[in-house]
């Protein structure tokens, strides 16, 4: 089975297993059922008020959500619809961090080529494809990934560098960070040259409006560990 990286607090790369053609379409079917509901809920709701001679309205509201149903879940709830959160599967980036907007975009726009309710053509691509993926994921970057419980795992927060024992992250924003941006927080703070003080200052100013934040830490140093150490724990939690 093909697998790909999530990154854990220590930048310990986990390989995830990439989610299966079936859980896939498990997890379609599960959302096609919810949106079958909804439709037969407004349905009937219409029906019984009446409401039949409000044509346009009446077409919207039975037809946007459903056509939006996609694009608006995974944007507003990482990566999963209904079917992906009981199937146990997500939508990330490459690099494990989460996708941007259009990311989310790009997949549901091309869902309309390589969906298996118009063709089979997503599914030849997901079985030749590296990491399993459709072609709204190649255009995005993203694969579809089977999330696991590594809360299970017999790690002790003692091997991590940075957290500790009821470690409180001061900058929730950090998370939102790809892993390229944390590689170069990291070696920008333990790489030493002759300039590297104004090197520091330069990244800490682009990473606090990267994040639009005002850093609390008396330098800038200080502030880039504490944006690491913040990206950490969101990272564990996740995982």
């Amino acid at each position: 089975m093909a697998d790909t990286g999530i990154l854990t607090a220590q930048y310990v790369r986990i390989h995830q297993p990439v989610a299966s053609i079936g859980d896939r379409m498990l997890a379609q079917i599960v959302d096609w059922l919810v949106l079958l509901a909804y439709v037969t809920a407004i349905s009937w709701f219409i029906s019984f008020n009446r409401l039949d001679s409000f044509f346009w309205p009446v077409l919207l509201l039975l037809v946007m959500p459903p056509l939006f149903y996609t694009l608006l879940m995974e944007l507003l709830n990482r990566g999963q619809t209904v079917g992906k959160m009981l199937l146990r599967i997500q939508v990330v980036r490459l690099d494990g961090s989460v996708p941007s907007l259009g990311s989310y975009l790009l997949r549901w726009l091309l869902w309309i080529v390589d969906g298996p309710s118009f063709s089979f053509l997503g599914v030849l691509v997901i079985i030749l494809s590296r990491n399993s993926q459709r072609l709204g994921d190649l255009a995005a970057g993203t694969v579809v990934i089977k999330r696991q419980d590594y809360r299970r795992l017999q790690v002790s927060l003692d091997e991590y560098d940075y957290l500790q024992h009821g470690y409180t992250p001061r900058y929730p924003a950090a998370a939102d960070l790809s892993l390229e941006q944390i590689e170069i927080i990291r070696r920008t703070l333990t790489t030493a040259t002759a300039d590297q003080a104004q090197r520091l200052q330069t990244l800490a100013d682009k990473v606090a409006h990267r994040l639009a934040v005002a850093p609390q830490e008396s330098s800038s140093a200080s502030f880039l560990e504490r944006i690491l150490r913040d990206y950490q724990y969101y990272a564990l939690e996740e995982v």
